[in-house]
């Protein structure tokens, strides 16, 4: 039974430390000129694109985020990023909302 709670607390202390992980985009500047823990197309890969489409193209439903700078200032993108709307959830803040909605403007097609 010891030998379980050691590995249960190996196991824990082990995904703890991959999680906080040695990262080299930590704190450096990314392509939006802004410093911030990560690239923001990294993080639009990995929260946006599940509801807004792989293309961010939106479903008719869901709005199109490939000309978003069409309908919205980079100011009401960091809000609905930081703040969410309706049926979409907060997403980042500070920084991390600032670089993605700085991606979003720069990338408006």
């Amino acid at each position: 039974m010891k030998k379980t709670g050691v590995l249960v607390c190996s196991l824990i202390m082990l995904i703890i430390l991959a999680a906080c992980g040695n990262s080299s985009e930590k704190n450096s500047q990314n392509s939006t000129g802004i410093v911030t823990d990560a690239d923001p197309k990294v993080l639009i890969d990995k929260s946006c694109i599940t509801c807004h489409g792989d293309q961010l193209e939106g479903d008719g439903h869901i709005p199109s985020l490939n000309n978003v700078a069409d309908r919205l200032t980079k100011d009401d993108i960091i809000d609905a990023i930081e703040n969410g709307r309706p049926g979409m959830p907060i997403l980042y803040r500070g920084p991390d909302a600032e670089a993605i909605a700085q991606w979003l403007v720069d990338n408006s097609q």
